[in-house]
């Protein structure tokens, strides 16, 4: 019997700042380990699944009573050392709870959480009608005697309202429903029948003795002939293979009763084993891609670079041919036995580039982000978790929270994205800059790629604090594409104009479609209009929940509001001055998608947007459908910017470069440049320069004219002075700080309260609160506060001044329900 007690600290997925100690029951004291998965009760009835940071003989200061551990969900740890390291840098860093970290690491799948169940409580001596009942609450009650128990979320959905706690709460008070926790483990691992044969091997004779033993049957004796076959049992020299029942019912077209009967005479056996969700791909049979000259040197660069820092950028050209370097370096670290991890911006970038790498690296290349199911997740999390061998993962920012063994190198391509930042929930981490720690923890090398490097990155790079190559050249020498500015007022004043086109774009596009070539169309609005209007009196529905108008789409024929989801119908009269006079203004891109047919009719188009790929499969069939030049235009937003290589694009048009010029951020001509040369990148990959027409009514704009001449040094020179001159980053680190309230009285209050005090620490570095350009989303207001630091200033010493201050702020009972949250390096 133990002597002394142990105590477990245990995260939990909880918007917390401080771990939660645990007394580690005697039964689990030799098996319990850091980085277990525990579950643990958590107040009086709620479960969830935590994990084990840290394990002490030391009993935590105070006389409060300490809960001991329920369960112990795993016999081996599932999160290892280095990345409870990486999480708590990730906590600190982006000031932001551990547990919000956990969150975002874990796959769902992977949680055990407790579940509200609502049933109903049968009460004969007071019947439902002796009670003052709201329609809500009869509706409930009929809910539940309908359906039985159901979950809180179960009730959410089938009501539609928005706080089903409070309703479920007031009759729980009356007697009318108990509430019980019902523990759900979300991981459901794929079970598949398999069949073995049972004969002796040893035996001459054993064969014999099973067919005699199904006798006539021709059907059985098919059977267990298909068995033999596929189970590889007459092969002596290899083991028998375990035959899955589907295929062996494929392949003779008996059904599974035949196997059955075969089984019950003993001449085999058929039982369930778990399988993996994702299908064995081909071993690889395609050498490395030959490099270029250009790419040699370029590869060689890299090489020496790393000799002397931890960090390289790859600053090369659109199509210069970046993802073949990378193969290359990939190559080098699978054969130093280690793992590679390869970060894209967006999902869409997986599809083009798994390919690219399952020809060469074959089973080794492992997929891993958000469109994958919780279960499909965890599969993978085990597989590198259980696994040193040598691997590729290809995968969104989420895939830094992989428990990696022996990673040897990080690639992160178009390391100027910002969807490589989380917004919205905590942590906001930078995924490229997260990246960068996970790969010093390894002791591995990080290798940034982007024809467009972030200003900051660019500018280490430039300081010498990262390696710097440059690769100037096509991949296939082809000229960079030809860039054409259109003023659109002045070809609006010549009627040049059709619908949202110039009549130079749609002349340049059909030529190339009519040389059998492809266009794309960039425009960074999805949905079919940007909003509706009365034309009386102009009136613009919004949002009841948020402060912006509401976008049309067509295909739903319903108003929806991008910023919380929320869906109205298309009014028919117009609330304000009841005419009915509604109209539908502007452009999205499903508009954009149905003039585009309308003016190059027989063309067939596609478009991609977040509307057009709700799931994982759609990315790929859009892109390959594209890459096969089964449709010959593309329309859609920001995700046909990003890396993809069609061959033979030779027309682009951006429809609306204002909106990117124009965006009320010290950020915006880096993304509108950036942007502007990506997208025409796509176009004069293989044969021929491309064309790129930007439509604009700010043609003079300087980023327009950098952008023209394909000068990234130029732009880059000319927005660093910018920067320099006002003290945005490089120069300075930036923190937003965002206080929201439900009342915006008290959201005001307290910002300016906020400001005051922090102003006695940080001074001018801290500025006066100001409304975001959306400044109410979900009925709550918002107000932004940015603090600039030094670059090089502890942000440790930081965090613990905010904090301190948070603390002072919302002490007091007028603060109740104020939300106060940290964007750290905002992009």
């Amino acid at each position: 019997m133990s002597a002394t007690k142990k105590y477990a600290s245990v995260i939990l997925p909880l918007p917390v700042e401080s771990t939660f100690t645990y007394v580690i029951p005697e039964a689990m004291e030799s098996t319990l380990r850091i980085g277990c998965r525990v579950l643990v009760q958590f107040g009086a009835k709620h479960f969830y699944t935590g994990i084990v940071e840290d394990i002490s003989l030391n009993r935590p200061q105070g006389t409060f009573d300490l809960k001991e551990i329920t369960q112990q969900l795993d016999s081996e740890p599932i999160v290892r050392p280095l990345q409870l390291r990486l999480w708590r840098w990730i906590s600190a860093y982006y000031l932001c709870s551990i547990g919000d970290v956990f969150k975002a690491a874990m796959p769902g799948g992977l949680k055990i959480e407790s579940e509200t169940k609502v049933q109903l409580i049968e009460n004969e001596e007071q019947p439902v009608g002796d009670f003052d009942l709201s329609s809500r609450e009869i509706e409930l009650l009929s809910l539940l005697q309908k359906n039985g128990a159901l979950s809180v979320k179960e009730i959410n959905k089938k009501l539609e309202i928005s706080s089903p706690e409070i309703l479920v709460s007031r009759l729980v008070d009356k007697g009318l429903v108990s509430v019980s926790e019902k523990v759900l483990e979300r991981y459901r691992p794929v079970r598949q029948a398999f069949v073995r044969p049972t004969l002796d091997r040893n035996s001459e004779s054993s064969v014999e003795k099973a067919y005699a033993s199904v006798g006539k049957s021709a059907k059985q004796q098919e059977a267990l002939t298909a068995l033999l076959a596929l189970s590889e049992y007459n092969r002596q020299s290899v083991p028998v293979v375990d035959v899955p029942l589907s295929v062996l019912i494929e392949r003779t077209g008996l059904s599974r009763e035949v196997f059955k009967a075969i089984a019950k005479k003993g001449a085999c056996e058929i039982f369930d084993k778990q399988v993996s969700r994702f299908s064995p791909k081909e071993i690889a049979t395609s050498p490395l891609p030959q490099l270029s000259i250009a790419q040699s040197v370029a590869l060689k660069q890299i090489h020496k670079a790393f000799i002397e820092k931890d960090v390289v950028l790859l600053h090369g050209v659109t199509a210069s041919g970046k993802t073949e370097i990378y193969s290359h370096m990939i190559d080098f670290v699978l054969k130093e036995g280690k793992q590679s991890l390869f970060l894209v911006p967006e999902i869409a970038l997986t599809t083009q580039l798994t390919r690219r790498l399952q020809a060469i690296f074959g089973d080794k290349v492992v997929i891993y982000h958000s469109k994958f199911s919780d279960n499909e997740r965890v599969e993978i999390w085990r597989r590198i978790l259980n696994s040193t061998e040598p691997l590729v993962v290809i995968g969104a920012r989420s895939a830094v929270f992989l428990p990696f063994a022996k990673l040897g190198i990080v690639i992160v391509d178009e390391e100027h994205e910002a969807s490589y930042k989380q917004y919205d929930p905590a942590p906001r981490y930078n995924g490229r800059d997260v990246a960068t720690v996970l790969a010093a923890m390894h002791g591995a090398k990080t290798l940034f790629g982007s024809a467009t490097p972030s200003v900051e990155t660019y500018f280490k790079a430039k300081e010498g604090k990262f390696g710097l190559v440059e690769l100037s050249e096509r991949y296939t020498q082809v000229d960079l594409p030809k860039i054409e500015v259109v003023d659109m007022k002045a070809e609006r004043g010549k009627k040049a104009v059709e619908g949202y086109f110039s009549h130079h774009l749609l002349s340049i596009a059909a030529n190339s479609l009519n040389k059998g070539k492809q266009a794309i169309f960039f425009h960074n609005r999805r949905g079919y209009s940007p909003l509706a209007r009365c034309k009386m009196c102009a009136f613009i529905p919004k949002c009841d929940f948020c402060d912006v108008s509401l976008t049309y789409h067509q295909r739903r024929n319903r108003l929806v509001c991008h910023y919380c989801g929320a869906e109205y119908p298309v009014p028919e009269l117009c609330p304000k001055c009841k005419e009915p006079a509604m109209e539908i203004v502007g452009y999205g891109t499903e508009r954009l998608e149905d003039e585009i047919k309308e003016s190059f009719g027989g063309y067939k188009v596609l478009r991609m947007d977040l509307d057009t790929t709700r799931n994982k499969e759609s990315y790929g069939k859009i892109i390959d459908d594209f890459s096969q030049h089964k449709a010959d235009i593309l329309v859609g937003t920001q995700m046909v910017t990003k890396g993809l290589d069609f061959g033979e694009v030779e027309t682009v048009g951006i429809l609306n470069a204002d909106t990117l010029i124009n965006f009320p951020d010290f950020r915006s001509a880096e993304r509108a440049f950036n942007m502007i040369e990506q997208v025409a990148g796509r176009a004069g990959r293989r044969d021929g320069q491309g064309r790129v027409v930007i439509q604009t009514y700010t043609p003079d704009h300087p980023v327009l004219d950098f952008a023209r001449r394909h000068d990234y040094q130029g732009f880059y020179e000319f927005e660093l002075q910018q920067r320099k001159n006002f003290l945005f980053p490089p120069f300075s680190r930036i923190i937003n700080i965002y206080i929201k309230h439900r009342d915006p009285r008290i959201t005001v209050e307290t910002a300016n309260k906020f400001v005051a005090q922090l102003r006695e620490s940080f001074g001018s570095r801290v500025s006066a609160p100001k409304e975001p350009t959306v400044a109410r989303v979900n009925s709550l207001y918002i107000r932004q506060i940015m603090l600039k630091i030094e670059p090089n200033a502890n942000l440790a010493g930081v965090k613990d001044i905010l904090r301190r201050n948070f603390i002072q702020l919302v002490s007091s009972p007028l603060m109740k329900g104020v939300s106060v949250y940290y964007d750290v390096d905002p992009v």
